[in-house]
């Protein structure tokens, strides 16, 4: 049996910002148990839903020595669909009304919970093969295992493997701070080591350190060595080249399909879409008060409004695209500016435009289920679940060919009669436009050519399964 723990800020169903919560949570369940014993160990939030709260049980407490004071450590467990979940408790850390807000006080909390959660192993009886880190926020944990931790039979031989989610957020502050809140010596802070620009670099660290470097897309492993994506650690991860790996995110099958999905009108499958898919539609033009047309193609998104999602594009063509026979649906909050442009196509083409500036799940799903393509011209993508979603409901994805937007979705060729979507290279809005444009021609005088197309990425397989298999491979390969 090889033992495997997961180290995260967040996981399902427990705490959720992002997709990172989704890896933690979704994916350990997915490992064959015969063979793996993964188990995941998070901080326990205060502003995590009571139910979950009430559902945890005390395990055990400690004290540790951490910024030259006794700090109480707690640990709680809760087993949910066959997998232990640790919660490390610390109220003055972890009191927050939101995960995540104030730099300096995040960098702390984090190197308090990067030392607890070693610092419980022995305590819960669990010695992990491999403990997978996630993000900056447990960048410390490989440095600590060759470090502080190193010493003792119990650490000996523990390998770590550390996931980057977004090379954008690195855990960054002056040296002289990461070295008071990490307690390591003069020795790590070098350029080879944590040290980065003239600050100290809590990510870095975890590269530097881990035995094995993922990301989750192909591409984006590839495009994080070069400057333009690398956010100045390219070099670092040309130099890592040979640990680092892609491995594309799933999604969770159970929660997102057609043929089960309790917030859709309509029920439909690979077989059935052609007849019932429609009536989806029909019901959210009706609930948002778009044109009541079967034949209006329409075009979902369902997204962060910022710039690295590519609306500064869309803002740009967006007056273009309300004369094309589409209706444009929008789901989502970010930059002003971004949201008042909704705002303002929707006033003005009522029938055509919905923005809905807000976040829903339910709503999500019905657009996921309701609309015949999905835009996401990404900046830059290192994995992308919504693109995901729309291929499992059968809604194509329109995309830029971008870190894991490139690995899951295959353009269409009219002359091969493959493809699973339609993609664009160039961060350009007239180029997105012409993609947009040649859907629509395609949605409109092929419509044959369209449902087949919708054929193959109902077909396509992203759940998490499939990425267990790939982490299984990598776990073996470290252990040997």
């Amino acid at each position: 049996m090889k033992n495997i723990l997961f180290v995260a800020s967040e996981a399902v169903p427990f705490i959720k910002t992002g997709g990172l919560a989704d890896v933690a949570g979704s994916l350990p369940k997915c490992f064959n148990k015969d063979y793996y014993d993964v188990r995941v160990m998070i901080p326990k939030y205060m502003c995590m839903r009571q139910e979950w709260k009430d559902r945890l049980s005390y395990i055990d407490h400690f004290y540790m020595d951490y910024l030259g004071q006794s700090r109480y450590v707690g640990i709680l467990m809760c087993e949910y669909e066959g997998v232990k979940f640790y919660f490390i408790d610390n109220e003055w850390y972890f009191n927050g009304s939101t995960l995540y807000g104030d730099w300096l006080y995040d960098l702390e909390k984090f190197s308090f919970f990067c030392n607890a959660a070693l610092s419980a192993l022995p305590v819960i009886g669990f010695r992990p093969d491999v403990i997978h880190c996630h993000d900056w926020q447990t960048g410390l944990i490989p440095v600590y295992l060759k470090d502080r931790f190193a010493g003792g039979e119990f650490f000996r031989g523990i390998k770590s493997v550390i996931t980057i989610h977004n090379l954008k957020f690195q855990g960054v502050w002056d040296v002289a701070t990461i070295k008071r809140l990490t307690g390591l010596s003069d020795y790590y802070f070098t350029p080879d080591k944590l040290e980065a620009y003239k600050n100290g670099n809590l990510l870095k660290g975890g590269i530097v350190y881990a035995d094995a470097i993922t990301t989750v897309s192909d591409t984006y492993a590839e495009e994080i060595k070069m400057p333009f994506y690398g956010e100045n650690l390219d070099g670092l991860m040309r130099a890592r080249a040979n640990s680092l790996r892609g491995i594309v995110n799933g999604i969770d099958y159970d929660e997102f399909n057609p043929e089960t999905d309790e917030y859709i009108a309509a029920h439909y499958n690979a077989q059935t879409f052609r007849k019932e898919k429609i009536k989806n539609k029909r019901a959210l033009q009706k609930e948002l008060g778009l044109a009541e047309d079967d034949k209006a193609m329409m075009i979902g998104i369902v997204s962060r409004l910022t710039d690295q999602k590519g609306f500064d594009l869309i803002q740009y063509v967006m007056d273009d695209l309300c004369h094309d026979a589409v209706q444009i649906v929008v789901l989502g909050t970010g930059e002003e500016r971004y949201e008042n442009m909704f705002r303002h196509f929707a006033w003005k083409y009522p029938d055509k435009v919905s923005a809905n500036i807000y976040y829903s799940n339910p709503l999500s799903h019905k657009i996921y289920a309701a609309c015949d393509a999905f835009l996401m011209p990404s900046l830059f993508e290192p994995c992308g679940l919504s693109q995901l979603m729309s291929l499992r409901y059968g809604t194509l994805p329109i995309v830029r060919e971008t870190g894991g937007l490139k690995d899951t979705v295959q353009p269409y060729n009219e002359y091969e009669g493959t493809g699973t979507g339609f993609s664009f290279a160039n961060y350009n809005a007239h180029e997105m436009l012409g993609t947009i444009r040649y859907a629509e021609k395609i949605y409109y005088d092929r419509r044959r050519e369209w449902n087949k197309m919708i054929d193959r990425a109902m077909a396509q397989d992203f759940s998490w399964n499939a990425s267990a298999l790939k982490y299984q491979e990598l776990y073996d390969w470290l252990i040997g």
